[in-house]
């Protein structure tokens, strides 16, 4: 019997969700007027920043499992700022507040910075319909 390989692990999962998150950064930096779109965006940005989150523990425990503690308390560490980001520009898109969407943007974008996106990249636009998510909690 051979080896069973999980092609969708929280590692994969997390990349997937940092280079959508990069592509709806530069998205939202394009936008002019804080419509029904950016709202989206804006949103989608937390709840992927969330589910970054909460795939960390998954991510370390094979780590852990060998002892490998000092490396998984610095993986933690790189995303730590994951989980209050994501809370406050919830917070900061339920109640409009634009000024402050946009500084966690620039937050969030200094932080993936090295995320490498093709300018050519297909756009599936996950983010339609993120507010809705958002607001049904």
């Amino acid at each position: 019997m051979s080896r069973i390989v999980n092609t969708d692990s929280t590692g994969k999962q997390r990349s997937q969700l940092t280079k959508a998150v990069a592509i709806a950064l530069r998205q939202l930096a394009q936008q002019t007027e804080f419509g029904d779109e950016a709202r989206d965006l804006a949103a989608f940005i937390a709840l992927a920043l969330k589910a970054i989150h909460d795939g960390i523990d998954p991510s370390v425990a094979a780590w852990e499992k060998r002892g490998y503690w000092l490396k998984a308390d610095r993986f933690r560490m790189e995303w730590a700022w994951a989980e209050p980001v994501s809370a406050r520009m919830a917070a900061a898109v339920l109640e409009g507040n634009w000024s402050a969407v946009a500084a966690l943007s620039v937050q969030t974008a200094q932080k993936l910075n090295s995320v490498q996106v093709s300018n050519k990249a297909r756009v599936r636009k996950p983010w339609q319909g993120a507010f809705a998510r958002l607001k049904a909690g």
